[in-house]
C-alpha cells in the first residue's frame, strides 16, 4: 500500500511521461507536491523503488522508468489530487529549519581500505548526499569502504566515501586507484619519480609502491558520510 504523498508522486510522474515522454525533473516534482527540499521527494523515489513500482536507471538524466501503477490508479476515473501538502502548525518555540539542498549519488558497490579487492563497476544503491559536499563540477559517485588501513586518516570500515571522478591527483590526495585494471583500492597517492606509492593510513600495512603505468587514478575523495 502507498502512502497518500507517494501515489501523488507517482501519479504526478505518470502524467508528465504520457504528455512529454520524460519524466519530471526533482525540482518539479518539489514544486508539484508542494515539499520544502528534494530530500523529501529522494524518500518517495527510493520508496516507490522499493516497492516495485519505479525503476531508476544509472548515468542517465531523469531516468526513471514506471514498472507498474497500483490497482487504484487502473481502475476508470481514477483522479489523485495533488495537493498543497499536509504542514501543520510547528510547536510553540520550535526552531526553524532550514532546508538543504541533496544530490542523489550512485553506489558503486564496495572499495577496499586493506587488500584490494576486484573493481566493481555496478550501481547497488542510490544516496543522498548534501550538495555543497561535493567538489567543484564533473561526476561524483560513492562506494562503501570495507577494511581499516584508511582509519588513522579517519575513514573507517562501513564507511561511505565520497568520490570525484577524474583521472589526475595532487601528490598527498587521498583516491581511489586501479590496479594493473582490475584491483580497486583506497589509498594516498604520492609519486616519487616513475613510480607511485600507495599509501594506507595504518601502521599494519605497508605502502604498495608501484610502477607508474600499472595504477590508474579513478577519482578523489571528496567527503565521508558515516551512519551509526
Amino acid at each position: 500500500m502507498l502512502t497518500r504523498k507517494q501515489m501523488e508522486l507517482l501519479d504526478f510522474i505518470k502524467q508528465r511521461m504520457d504528455r512529454d515522454g520524460v519524466p519530471p525533473s526533482f525540482d518539479e516534482m518539489k514544486e508539484a507536491l508542494d515539499l520544502r527540499s528534494k530530500s523529501g521527494i529522494h524518500r518517495l523515489i527510493t520508496a516507490l523503488e522499493e516497492r516495485g513500482f519505479i525503476r531508476r536507471l544509472a548515468h542517465r538524466a531523469r531516468a526513471i522508468e514506471i514498472v507498474k501503477l497500483p490497482e487504484a490508479m487502473e481502475k476508470p476515473g481514477f483522479a489523485p489530487r495533488v495537493v498543497a501538502g499536509d504542514r501543520t502548525n510547528p510547536p510553540r518555540g520550535a526552531m526553524q529549519v532550514t532546508p538543504i539542498d541533496a544530490l542523489e549519488l550512485p553506489v558503486m558497490g564496495k572499495i577496499a581500505a586493506g587488500i584490494p579487492i576486484e573493481a566493481i563497476q555496478q550501481v547497488t544503491h542510490h544516496i543522498a548526499v548534501p550538495g555543497t559536499m561535493l567538489s567543484g563540477r564533473g561526476q561524483h559517485y560513492a562506494l562503501t569502504v570495507e577494511g581499516d588501513s584508511m582509519i588513522e586518516a579517519g575513514i573507517n570500515d562501513g564507511d561511505t566515501v565520497v568520490i570525484r571522478e577524474q583521472s589526475t591527483a595532487d601528490n598527498g590526495d587521498i583516491v581511489v586507484a586501479l590496479v594493473d585494471g582490475h584491483e580497486a583500492t583506497l589509498k594516498r597517492l604520492r609519486r616519487k619519480g616513475g613510480m607511485i606509492a600507495l599509501e594506507a593510513a595504518n601502521v599494519a600495512y605497508e605502502t604498495r609502491i608501484l610502477p607508474e603505468s600499472r595504477v590508474k587514478v579513478q577519482g578523489r575523495l571528496v567527503g565521508l558520510i558515516r551512519s551509526y
